[in-house]
């Protein structure tokens, strides 16, 4: 990839999520010059607004960057949102319905922006940044607290006919399986998202079959991230290994679906529970897609874990902005 930016050129990478938002103030070779991180909500004022929570972390960011000029700001945001015009369709997290996200930032900061889905942001800033980078077709999946997905086909962000395909955590996999989120039954979200194991690992601490998670984290579904489900696993709870097992496995078989529809070249796996138990998942999503992918499309196909981490998110979302500076 050429060079976007010019040498006195600063752009900021910005990742809303449901529960953080980052902001992170880059120069022209992308490395971060200034950050601010903060919890979606604030503790102190619960009533401020999310879109000046998010004005203000930037504003942070900048002045920790020395105050620089910044040419433009790339955000990735739950969806689903209309990348065109930055609208945000629908949040329920942070409030937000037909929520001009772009031209609230771009009034305020006088800057162009680009808003795309955070998991589309995510895959492509491990496409432009990660181990990926050489690929033509890349699919994203990162499992959390849901399950987004980002597709990359011919080196573009595939948007679809609405602006918001790559939802691939609503791809059906069970017709009669648990309700999801979305309403729908049997979702790859509803069996293999880190709250649907959750549900399944409370119900083994309640009735004694794992007593670490018992002990560190009771049976509330919010304490149990994905750092303590590993930690349960390290200490022999078989029973929580099986329920992660089986949800990694979902997740292969959703690999191993887009895997015959699309044919990538690489899928990349981020996310807090991948992150958390690297090998365990490869060796799941590895033994599903030899199981449910056809041979001739599963060869030679790179699964990888994510490299990027909680940076994924505001370097993807940086790299959008440059392009769209260097196109004008």
């Amino acid at each position: 990839m050429g060079q976007l930016l010019k040498p006195d050129d600063f752009v900021v990478g910005l990742d809303i999520g449901g529960t953080k938002f980052m902001a992170a103030v880059m120069n022209h070779k992308f490395k971060v010059m200034g950050r601010s991180r903060k919890r979606s909500k604030s503790r102190k004022n619960p009533s401020e607004k999310a879109e000046d929570r998010i004005i203000r972390i930037v504003e942070e960011a900048i002045r920790e960057a020395g105050n620089p000029v910044i040419k433009g700001i790339g955000a990735g945001s739950p969806g689903p949102l209309d990348p065109a015009t930055g609208i945000i369709i629908d949040t329920p997290n942070l409030g937000w319905k037909n929520f001009p996200l772009a031209d609230i930032l771009k009034e305020h900061f006088g800057v162009p922006v680009v808003v795309d889905n955070d998991v589309n942001v995510g895959t492509y800033g491990e496409w432009c940044f990660g181990q990926v980078s050489q690929c033509e077709d890349v699919v994203g999946i990162f499992p959390g607290t849901g399950i987004g997905g980002g597709i990359i086909i011919n080196r573009k962000l595939l948007h679809g006919f609405s602006g918001a395909a790559g939802e691939v955590g609503h791809m059906t996999l069970e017709v009669d399986g648990p309700y999801c989120g979305c309403g729908k039954r049997g979702c790859l979200e509803a069996l293999a998202s880190r709250i649907a194991i959750a549900k399944e690992v409370a119900a083994l601490a309640a009735r004694g079959d794992a007593p670490y998670i018992l002990e560190h984290c009771g049976t509330d579904l919010a304490n149990m991230r994905s750092g303590e489900i590993a930690e349960a696993i390290r200490a022999g709870e078989k029973m929580v290994e099986s329920v992660v097992r089986k949800a990694a496995f979902y997740t292969g078989i959703a690999v191993a679906n887009l895997i015959n529809i699309l044919s990538p070249e690489a899928v990349v796996l981020g996310g807090g529970l991948v992150e958390a138990m690297t090998d365990l998942y490869l060796e799941e999503v590895n033994r599903a897609v030899k199981e449910h992918a056809m041979k001739f499309l599963r060869k030679g196909v790179k699964i990888v874990p994510a490299k990027l981490g909680d940076d994924a998110v505001v370097l993807g979302a940086a790299h959008m902005i440059a392009e769209k500076l260097s196109a004008t």
